[in-house]
């Protein structure tokens, strides 16, 4: 018997498609992805204007005297940033100048610059004041070469790698020098003293195998592999190199300079027991000027327990500046100039720490001394330094110690310039770059002024490009609740950058800027970042909260304890500031960006205000001051930040990591609504990156927007040129997105 089984059949009910809907939402979507890709073409074309302007670096001046004319030839390098290789290029460029023999203060003529020369590999570059021999330490092919110049070309070429009488020549601004001799005959440097020399034994060989997975210190964030520096001298006669001998074991040479007679040298030495801290951006570390006989003899000049940098030898030879400041404490501080008699070997204070500036006055020093910064009498100083808001140019005379500006007033309404930075005072010409927020930097000499008088300054290169922005510096006052019992009556400021009309609405969205440090400053200067905001129809607010530099040695102290608190309240204040002075910006649309300290202060921002800001670019921030105690290379700023004592013994306690966690943002994390931004440098030695992924993970776990940018080759600073442009696209594509 068959049995039928019935069938079972399922029925799928299948909804009409509406095509147009899907084609237009296809549409949507291509049109969504072009718009961005357009976006993004038009943000990495504006960047690569901005930041492709040309910055003077350095620069040198030659004179010669003819029957009736005097003859300067300025010499300028400039730096360029290059999008499509992706590097930095230099090039020289000169400018000769006709003075009148009988006033040969008085520029008559400027002929017109040579071609831009370009210059490849130079690590370090100096010239001789006699013959005018052009020395250079190059990079090329894996060696490092010594190269003489003269007028009929190459004169002399040392392989300094293959002498393997020393490692890699220190190119940094912390140890780094070539400093001809006055006999023209030798040259001066310092590098890193050699793991492995042809004269060793057999033992010695056998016990550096032995030794090769020692950890070996080194100095920091951007000096890594930066050890055990040696100061050493090149016979150019004899084509020889020799590592001076009798630099004290504890101490680390750097910024090396003849003596006079040449029979000795100069040096500032960086103690090094009982380890190394880091030392960039941070003039607190102990350290001492030292005076070393070519047969290696060698005598401390300057106090015990003092921080030294700078030195500087005085044309006639009979005097040697330096800047000096406090061991540990803030890790940039204002610092003053000492002035060392070489005769008597008397030392005495030319410049003080200015503690409370008056409205108006010198605020005091606060940067490293130019190379070449004496008048040619040897009487006068010349320096650029912080004051406020701005970076200007000062003079200081040695007999009446008296200072005077030597750039525009700040009080001056028609003032083109708000940074005065000093390149070289040579032959008593003073060469200098100028620059503004809207004014990228231009190229500009004049001669020292007599008493009374005020420069006469030319331009030698204008920029490039001017642009359409207006700028103002804010002058900001804290309530008396914001007021520091401490400090009483600090006041702080900003500088407000905008567009002068906006592209598109009536109001413009407002970026505020927060710089790091967190003694450091924002001058009124081209910045290539707060000028590609600005030209995208953004407005941006830089803030010199308390504890920036240029307000005087006070408000730098009145930081000390109190970050996360009082740094926070000066930049919601300087915003709020703003927003009442400036009613075409836009407080609906309010966003965040800084680094490191900057950062730091971003972070706490929207976590504080959570209802405030509505989008957040964070590069390698501190998040956590407790977990990054033991990561970072300044740990005694760890300690300093909140108010702590700092010793080379340190154990921490519990009440000391409790006081940097209640400080830092993480802290506020649960609170956060604003998109975050995180953009961190895989080698960051300065503040790890796990900061910001510790900040990353508690957004993630709480479904807040978060995006992280890792550069894995970078450091704090993240400063290569393919990082800063990657940076700046996403920034602005993230600030678009949530503004």
């Amino acid at each position: 018997m068959v049995i039928c089984c019935p069938l079972a059949v399922a029925f799928i009910h299948y909804t009409p498609v509406n095509w147009t809907k899907v084609v237009s939402s296809i549409h949507e979507r291509n049109m969504e992805a072009l718009q961005k890709q357009m976006e993004a073409t038009q943000i990495t074309g504006v960047y690569g204007e901005v930041s492709g302007l040309p910055t003077p670096v350095s620069a040198h001046v030659s004179e010669e005297q003819l029957p009736e004319l005097r003859m300067y030839t300025v010499t300028a390098e400039w730096s360029q940033s290059d999008l499509v290789r992706g590097s930095r290029l230099r090039y020289l460029q000169q400018w000769t100048l006709v003075a009148d023999i009988n006033d040969h203060k008085s520029i008559r003529t400027i002929l017109p610059p040579g071609p831009c020369v370009p210059v490849s590999g130079e690590l370090l570059s100096a010239r001789s004041l006699i013959r005018g021999l052009r020395a250079v330490v190059r990079d090329a092919g894996g060696h490092q070469l010594l190269e003489i110049w003269d007028h009929h070309g190459l004169r002399k070429c040392l392989n300094l790698t293959a002498l393997n009488k020393h490692g890699r020549v220190y190119d940094d601004a912390q140890f780094g020098c070539l400093s001809w001799s006055e006999c023209e005959n030798k040259l001066l440097y310092v590098a890193e003293k050699t793991k492995n020399t042809s004269t060793e034994t057999h033992d010695e060989e056998s016990a550096w195998g032995k030794d090769r997975s020692v950890y070996c210190e080194d100095w920091g964030e951007a000096l890594t592999n930066k050890s055990v520096p040696v100061v050493c001298v090149v016979n150019l006669q004899s084509g020889t190199v020799s590592v001076l001998q009798g630099v004290p074991p504890d101490v680390s040479p750097g910024q090396a300079l003849w003596a006079p007679g040449s029979q000795s040298v100069f040096f500032v030495g960086w103690y090094h027991e009982p380890f190394r801290l880091g030392l960039r951006f941070c003039s607190n570390r102990r350290s001492a000027l030292f005076k070393l006989d070519l047969d290696g003899h060698c005598e401390c000049l300057s106090g015990d327990n003092q921080s030294v940098s700078c030195p500087r030898l005085s044309p006639d030879g009979s005097t040697l500046i330096y800047l000096q400041g406090r061991v540990f404490g803030p890790h940039n501080q204002c610092q003053c100039l000492q002035q060392l008699d070489l005769k008597s070997r008397k030392t005495s204070t030319l410049l003080d720490v200015v503690n409370r500036p008056q409205t108006g006055e010198f605020a005091g020093v606060y940067e490293a001394l130019a190379s070449g910064c004496w008048s040619a009498d040897s009487q006068r100083v010349v320096f650029s330094s912080a004051c406020r808001n701005w970076k200007d140019l000062f003079m200081v005379d040695r007999r009446s110690k008296k200072v005077s500006s030597l750039s525009d007033s700040p009080s001056d309404l028609s003032r083109v310039y708000g940074s005065w930075k000093l390149l070289t005072v040579q032959k008593d010409l003073i060469v200098v770059c100028c620059s503004s927020p809207n004014t990228p930097p231009a190229l500009r000499v004049g001669f020292l002024p007599s008493a009374g008088e005020t420069v006469n300054w030319r331009t030698l290169q204008q920029p490039v490009m001017t642009f359409d922005f207006r700028w103002t510096v804010l002058d900001v006052k804290p309530p008396p609740a914001e007021d520091n019992t401490h400090y009483s009556g600090l006041d702080f400021g900003a500088v407000l950058v905008k567009p002068s009309r906006p592209l598109h609405e009536a109001k413009t969205p407002l970026v505020v800027f927060i710089h790091g440090g967190p003694h450091s400053q924002f001058p009124a200067e081209w910045n290539c970042t707060t000028a590609g905001l600005a030209k995208l129809g953004f407005a941006v607010l830089m803030v010199n909260y308390r504890g920036s530099t240029g307000f005087g040695q006070d408000s730098i102290l009145s930081l000390i304890g109190q970050i996360g608190s009082q740094d926070v309240k000066d930049v919601q204040r300087a915003v709020l500031t703003a927003l009442q002075s400036d009613i075409t910006l836009d407080s609906k649309r309010l966003a965040v960006i800084g680094g490191s300290h900057g950062g730091f202060l971003s972070c706490h921002l929207v976590g504080q205000y959570p209802e405030f800001y509505r989008a957040c670019a964070a590069r390698n921030p501190v998040i956590n001051a407790a977990t990054l105690l033991g990561t970072s290379d300044i740990v005694d700023w760890r300690y300093t930040s909140v108010g702590l004592p700092y010793s080379y013994d340190q154990i921490p306690t519990a009440e000391a990591l409790a006081a940097m966690l209640e400080k830092s943002p993480i802290t506020h994390a649960a609170q956060i609504k604003a998109p975050v931004l995180l953009m961190l440098g895989g080698r960051d030695r300065r503040v790890s990156p796990h900061q910001g992924l510790e900040l990353y993970k508690a957004l993630k776990s709480r479904a807040s927007p978060v995006r992280l940018l890792w550069f894995p080759e970078d450091g704090h600073s993240l400063s290569r040129v393919d990082t800063q442009a990657d940076c700046f696209l996403n920034t602005v594509l993230w600030l678009h997105q949530h503004l």
